[in-house]
């Protein structure tokens, strides 16, 4: 089972429920939800969500990670793949949210890219899709520089596969 990954730059581990504080912190800026269709999440929803998540590792042997800057060991995101069944078939999907004031700095990028090396190297076999808005432009460019491609034809959301 995967419990963490270390890049150039990150920490990359399970989430736990003690994690929650910083979880609500994350999922609850308002800023970093800017593209999230359903708005901000409430502590409650994010308690839930967090229970999810953990399940996810405990059930799948992967799930969405806790993103920590290694040189300050301050937690700066959320991210990872977790689990879907998309368009009837089992899938890997890529999430990323971090905190905006470490946006710019190619944080999201190496959390991805970390995480799409392993689903190749070691993954369940299950491809891994990005979904997002289509207003979500930071999303679409991240995606398109891991080597995804646009599949799908919903007028609301791009889903992206990796070529």
């Amino acid at each position: 089972m995967l419990a963490e990954l270390r890049t150039e730059r990150l920490l990359l581990r399970r989430l736990r429920p003690d994690d929650l504080p910083v979880v609500v912190q994350i999922q609850g800026d308002p800023a970093a939800n800017r593209h999230n269709p359903v708005g901000t999440a409430s502590p409650a929803r994010i308690a839930q969500q967090l229970r999810c998540w953990v399940a996810d590792w405990v059930e799948h042997g992967i799930g969405y990670w806790l993103v920590v800057d290694a040189a300050t060991e301050q937690a700066v995101g959320i991210g990872g793949l977790r689990p879907v069944e998309h368009d009837g078939a089992p899938a890997l999907n890529m999430f990323y949210r971090f905190r905006p004031a470490v946006w710019g700095r190619g944080l999201a990028l190496e959390m991805a890219r970390a995480a799409v090396e392993w689903a190749e190297r070691e993954g369940p076999g299950a491809p891994v899709v990005v979904i997002t808005t289509r207003d979500n432009l930071p999303s679409i460019r991240l995606a398109e520089r891991l080597g995804f491609r646009r599949a799908g034809c919903d007028p609301f959301w791009l889903e992206f596969r990796r070529s």
